[in-house]
């Protein structure tokens, strides 16, 4: 019992002196985890105040991108747009926030207190210069500023720990570019990496941002690059009066480059020289040769002619553009201004030159050449040809363009009289040349196959037109041979075209052919589809600030002036049309201020019907051909009605339906006038008062009556093409649709 009694009393004690002993013994203490300052969502310390401007400003973007939908909420709304919405919020609010907390809790890895200060103000600048970014951006991309400042965000930890040029090869791209337009300034091993990569794999977005480094010396590696694409861009550049852009063209050591240097540097007039630079690259001929070429309008187009047959891609674009030009206005204005003079005084201007040259005058002034005009130069192309036949000139030209002649001809009512200039053998393979391969090339190149479309309205001959349709009906079979869908699709169409074409003068051929081709009615826009949720249709028309435009605005102005059904409101930039009786319309139209100040009048209006609501289901153009490209910027999907009022709007169809996909198209082939403009909008606004269909064929039997005793102006008038008759859209549209949604093979 002792025993036990003493061993359990040690056992006692030799615990209480543990548990006593236990107090006093040292636990491990839980390691503490130092914050990321890279990523932390507090200030480790104040902002000094030195630093405080750089941050406010920062802060003051932020808030100009968050007022910027009219509300200061801390939210970047993106219209209704709610994932858009989202992305940006969190990128240029809370990303953004980030960065600034980044930049103060960074460690300062070797740098004294004054370069660590400029350090990090030159990495709130970037911050500050990315925010400046958004601020300018019209139209900012969610996805573009999410990556943007992702990227930023490895920019700064990369500067901050001296890897940027680590960073730089893994991410050389245009983000990088962009940020490290302040934090690389002054790493100059680092700048020439990033714009020698990417004006290798970029040359002609490269080339665009010259003024960035213009001064350095890898300039003359990415001006080398580029030269390759685009000679005149290089031009513009070596002709240029800001000598840092002119010096870092004429110091780069490249033989194009020097042969763009020697026209702007040796030419009395080096704009009209450039065309010529193959010539000059290839030492054919001297700068000097050039300017005496230059001096001579015809000798000038002639070589001209000759660059384009040699078909040489050194300024390729520069010279076709100088050739279209010229041939326009040296040429198709001046016979079309003498077209009451007679044929010795009208066509004077082209007495001496090749039938070649002749050509390209009726191809490149298909825009506004007028009937007579055409005929003129038609007949004496055929007899300069002689003893050359057609298809031999075709052969001449390398067969340039040569659907295009043959549709011109076919509208002109001359084919005939060109297809007997050669044997029944050649007469066949060129109008077989003419149909067939209208398979190949991309999908979505189509200028062939609406060349031959159009030609099919216009030809008489019978024998002929059932020729071409059994050519047609061949080249199907072939098609179908070769698994080629789109050779399938298009002469199926052209098919259909074909027989739907001898029908579409009525509503019920129209509805049959419209039926055939799965398409909605060719002949009519129902009133339905013009109007909006409340019931008003409304119209924007485009003018701009020459001269033409000022007389054509005041013209249109004054119809509704004295028509008492229209009431007029006038705003500083536009002039705003409303329907006083009937239906509701509004009419925008926007003032013809002087050039450039027409443009701020086009976008002050497009803001307005934007931020208002207003989608316009019919637009129209006023105004020469050169200002159609700004109005065709401004197409949206939702115009039903597209009315070209210029001069060759006709040659614009796949433009138009790129943007208006469902468009109704009303244009000229040649020379669009205000005596029949307003005539065609009168009658549509007078349907669009009763809530009527815009029914094609009813309008153009009408303004045939109007015109029958106006000779001069009929023969405008028919010049332009109704929506039924143009089986250029029609086939584009009904292409566009069956290759969209065919799982089956179509058939003719």
């Amino acid at each position: 019992m002792r025993k036990t009694a003493a061993l359990l009393s040690f056992v006692i004690l030799v615990l209480f002196a543990h548990a006593a002993t236990a107090q006093y013994v040292t636990r491990p203490k839980k390691k503490e985890v130092k914050p990321d300052p890279y990523r932390g969502d507090t200030l480790l310390q104040p902002i000094p105040i030195t630093r405080a401007s750089w941050h406010d400003k920062i802060d003051n973007e932020q808030t100009r991108a968050d007022k910027r939908d009219g509300k200061q909420d801390k939210i970047v709304r993106v219209g209704k747009d709610s994932a858009s919405t989202a992305v940006l919020t969190r990128a240029i609010i809370k990303k953004v926030d980030t960065l600034q907390r980044m930049i103060e809790n960074m460690p300062a890895i070797g740098r004294d207190n004054q370069a660590d200060h400029m350090h990090r103000i030159r990495s709130l600048r970037a911050v500050w210069e990315l925010m400046r970014q958004y601020s300018g951006d019209g139209r900012p991309k969610a996805g573009y500023y999410d990556t943007l400042v992702a990227n930023m965000r490895g920019m700064l930890k990369a500067a901050n720990e001296d890897s940027l040029m680590k960073y730089i090869k893994a991410n050389t791209n245009f983000y990088s570019l962009n940020n490290g337009m302040v934090l690389l300034d002054g790493q100059n091993a680092e700048r020439a990496y990033i714009y020698i990569e990417l004006g290798k794999a970029y040359p002609m977005m490269m080339i665009k941002r010259l003024p960035e480094y213009a001064k350095d010396t890898f300039a003359g590696k990415i001006i080398k690059e580029a030269a390759k694409l685009d000679q005149k861009l290089i031009f513009n550049y070596a002709y240029s009066t800001n000598l840092s852009l002119k010096n870092a063209v004429y110091n780069t050591r490249d033989p194009l480059v020097e042969a763009i240097v020697k026209i702007t540097s040796h030419s009395v007039s080096p704009p009209k020289a450039f065309p010529f630079l193959s010539d000059i690259y290839y030492k054919r001929k001297t700068v000097s040769e050039i300017d005496t070429i230059a001096a001579h309008p015809d000798d000038y187009f002639n070589n001209l002619v000759r660059l384009k047959m040699e078909d040489d891609s050194i300024a390729q674009k520069t010279y076709i553009d100088e050739l279209q030009y010229r041939a326009l206005k040296y040429y198709v204005r001046q016979m079309n201004e003498l077209h009451e003079e007679k044929d010795e005084v009208r066509f004077k201007c082209i007495d001496s030159l090749p039938p070649t040259s002749l050509f390209y005058i009726l191809v490149y002034g298909q825009d506004e050449i007028y009937t007579s005009s055409f005929l003129g130069t038609f007949k004496r192309l055929v007899e300069r040809m002689a003893p050359m036949k057609g298809d031999e000139l075709l052969d001449t030209l390398n067969q340039d363009h040569f659907r295009t002649f043959i549709r011109m001809c076919a509208g002109y009512n001359t084919l005939s009289d060109f297809l007997h200039t050669m044997d029944d053998t050649m007469r066949t393979e060129v109008m077989d040349e003419f149909i067939s391969g209208l398979q190949s090339g991309r999908d979505d190149d189509l200028e062939g196959a609406v060349e031959v479309a159009d030609a099919f309205g216009s030809i008489r001959d019978s024998a002929l037109a059932a020729y071409l349709h059994n050519k047609v009906k061949e080249n199907y079979e072939l098609s179908y041979t070769e698994r080629s869908k789109k050779g399938m699709i298009v002469y199926a169409l052209l098919a259909m075209l074909f027989q739907g074409n001898r029908i579409a003068n009525s509503d019920t051929g129209a509805s049959v052919a419209s039926a055939r081709l799965k398409l909605p009615p060719i002949n009519k826009v129902p009133y339905s589809t013009l109007t909006d949720d409340s019931g008003t249709v409304y119209q924007q028309v485009f003018f701009y600030g020459d001269k033409d435009g000022e007389d054509s605005y005041a013209s249109f102005i004054n119809t509704f002036k004295k028509d008492k059904n229209w009431k007029i409101t006038e705003q500083p930039y536009w002039t705003e049309i409303a329907s006083a009786t009937g239906k509701k319309t509004v009419i925008y139209a926007n003032l013809p201020l002087k050039e450039p100040e027409d443009e701020k009048a086009l976008d002050t209006l497009a803001q307005y019907l934007d931020d208002s609501g207003i989608i316009p289901t019919i637009m129209i153009h006023r105004g020469h051909s050169y200002h159609l490209k700004v109005t065709m910027n401004k197409l949206t999907p939702d115009a039903k009605i597209v009315i070209l009022g210029s001069c060759g709007g006709y040659h614009n169809l796949a433009s138009v339906l790129s943007r208006s996909p469902d468009a109704h198209i009303v244009s000229s082939k040649q020379t669009g006038v205000m005596a029949v403009n307003e005539p065609i909008l009168k009658i549509m606004n007078a349907r669009l008062l009763e809530g009527a269909d815009v029914n094609w064929i009813t309008m153009w039997h009408e303004l045939e009556g109007q015109f029958k005793n106006k000779p001069d102006v009929m023969e405008k008038f028919n010049d332009y093409v109704p929506p039924y008759k143009n089986l250029g859209a029609t086939f584009i549209k009904a292409y566009k649709k069956m290759m969209e949604a065919t799982t089956t093979t179509p058939t003719p």
